[in-house]
């Protein structure tokens, strides 16, 4: 799985890239067939700094997308990857309920 993180007007330090790296791999525990996923960081310059995370996840055919926002960065992407961890469970459930 090819991993892309781009952060918009600041620079990531590699401890947060680590957490990153971390938290979306476990999404290959429900589903192996992940080619891709890009990471977009953001802030706004207001007085309470926002933190904003949307991950894209590339499956065959299919691309999942989770954004989420809250005071920390890694807050952010954690509440993201809960979200596609939600659509990925749902996309299992439905390719075993055709199987059958």
């Amino acid at each position: 799985m090819n991993i892309k993180i781009t952060a918009r007007k600041f620079k990531a330090r590699e401890t947060l890239k680590d957490h990153i790296k971390e938290e979306v791999k476990s999404l290959l525990k429900i589903n192996d067939d992940i080619i891709s996923a890009d990471i977009i960081l953001s802030f706004q310059n207001s007085h309470d700094s926002i933190k904003k995370a949307e991950i894209t996840i590339h499956l065959p055919g299919q691309i999942f997308v989770a954004r989420e926002e809250s005071e920390e960065f890694t807050k952010s992407v954690s509440a993201a990857v809960e979200k596609l961890l939600r659509q990925l469970k749902t996309l299992k459930s439905k390719r075993k309920s055709r199987v059958k």
